[in-house]
C-alpha cells in the first residue's frame, strides 16, 4: 500500500486511541470502580474499527482490484 494511504490512517489512528487512553484515565481517577472504563474502551475499539479499519480495507480492495486489472492486461 501506497504510504500516502496509510498515513492518514495512523494518524486517526493514533488520536482515536490517544482519546480513548485519556478518557479512560480520567473515569479511573478516584474510583474504584473501574467496570465503566469497560464501555469506554469498548466504544474505542468500536469507532476504531469503523473510522480506521473499515475505510483502510475499501481502499485495500480497490488497490488489489488495480493491480489485479493491471495484470491481466
Amino acid at each position: 500500500m501506497k504510504k500516502q494511504i496509510l498515513g492518514p490512517y495512523i494518524i486517526g489512528s493514533a488520536i482515536i486511541w490517544g482519546a480513548t487512553i485519556i478518557g479512560a484515565s480520567l473515569m479511573m481517577r478516584g474510583f474504584e470502580d473501574k467496570s465503566q472504563v469497560l464501555s469506554l474502551l469498548g466504544t474505542g475499539a468500536g469507532i476504531h474499527l469503523i473510522l480506521i479499519w473499515g475505510p483502510l480495507a475499501a481502499a485495500f480492495k480497490k488497490l488489489m482490484k488495480q493491480q489485479e486489472d493491471e495484470q491481466g492486461e
